[in-house]
């Protein structure tokens, strides 16, 4: 493969192509870019070399989703766990030529709930006079509600959709969003209202919604397929994914605004600056993805959908930048942001790092 600033490969069936300004833009904005991919398994770190030549560092975590990233902490959700990283470099230092080292700490083992997206937040019921015993809260998609973590138990409830009458492992509905405000639970998105088990599957073309946690009401309806609500900006934006959409809801209207059309089914998104970053993954040839509203909207435009990352500037609504993903890995879940890291990397479970790595707390 060809050698040059904005062009490497991390594997030697997976090439990850940047397009010609996105690693000046990374140096610009200063900051590094994690995603994962569920399919392929892997967590990918975004930075740039001391060359300024795109570097990629990659773990494997099973069925690795959902990401939250919060000072030196990165929240991943994997297969049956929910696992808590913290990067062990003070500012200024580095390791094997890394600026960041994510190493895992905590897991909880909750079982295979299909965790999406993962959040901290400050967490109370609807009602506010009880605490929850936990800040981290996560879209348990398997029970179709909310949850937190918890010391004894695979997950403890903490909301569900006014249309759920039952917590079951059905996945019912395909809840997979969580956006906070405030810091606080706030909106939700849902493939469909289904109540029966599997029953969002019938709805995928536009039983999609977004609901207010706090007052249970459904504030949009007739979406497909939405992912990834991020309140940013005093707006909620959403990705419209079975329409390749990607922009934010008029919530005097009770209507979503589409400000881009991205060439592929989208999924995970985050905000830095004036910009979001989304992720694209090609769709499934089976029947979940078969069907949607993209399919026309690709043909339409004379695209094939593609893997990947693109960069929206928010005062214009053009895509400036991106990343193309092509070999084994086809899709994307979640997308997530590392400020004042130029090269991150991270500890897994299949060498002997993580035995010799030690960090120290200070004495108490």
């Amino acid at each position: 493969m060809e050698n040059s600033p904005n062009k490497t490969q991390a594997t030697p069936s997976l090439e990850i192509t940047a397009s010609r300004q996105f690693t000046p833009w990374l140096l610009e904005q200063n900051i590094s870019i994690v995603f994962t991919t569920y399919q392929a398994g892997k967590v990918f770190f975004l930075g740039l070399k001391p060359d300024g030549k795109l570097s990629v560092f990659e773990r494997s975590f099973a069925r690795c989703m959902g990401l939250y990233t919060e000072n030196t902490s990165l929240y991943l959700s994997s297969l049956y766990q929910l696992w808590r990283f913290e990067n062990a470099l003070e500012p200024g230092q580095t390791h094997q030529g890394y600026d960041a080292l994510y190493i895992p700490q905590v897991s909880y083992v909750t079982g295979d709930l299909d965790i999406h997206d993962v959040r901290k937040s400050t967490l109370s019921n609807n009602n506010g006079s009880k605490n929850i015993p936990h800040e981290l809260i996560f879209v348990n998609t398997l029970f179709s509600c909310l949850a937190t973590v918890s010391e004894t138990h695979s997950f403890i409830p903490v909301w569900q959709p006014p249309f759920i009458s039952k917590l079951a492992a059905e996945d019912r509905c395909h809840l997979n969003g969580l956006a906070l405000q405030d810091g606080r639970p706030k909106y939700v998105t849902s493939v469909s209202q289904s109540d029966v088990t599997d029953g969002w599957r019938d709805h995928r073309q536009n039983g999609g919604c977004v609901i207010d946690i706090e007052s249970n009401e459904i504030i949009l309806n007739n979406l497909s397929m939405p992912h990834s609500p991020r309140w940013y900006q005093n707006k909620l934006w959403l990705l419209n994914s079975g329409m390749g959409e990607f922009g934010y809801v008029d919530l005097d209207k009770g209507k979503f605004e589409p400000i881009v059309f991205c060439p592929g089914y989208l999924r995970g998104c985050v905000f830095y600056g004036d910009f979001a970053i989304v992720g694209l993954s090609q769709p499934r040839h089976n029947k979940t993805f078969r069907g949607l509203p993209l399919d026309d909207r690709l043909k339409e435009k004379n695209a094939e959908p593609r893997c990947g990352l693109l960069v929206i500037d928010l005062r214009t609504g053009d895509i400036v930048h991106s990343i193309r993903i092509e070999g084994i890995v086809e899709e994307l879940y979640d997308v997530a942001v590392l400020p004042q890291i130029r090269r991150p990397m991270a500890i897994g479970f299949k060498t002997d790092e993580i035995r010799r790595l030690l960090t120290i707390g200070e004495t108490i």
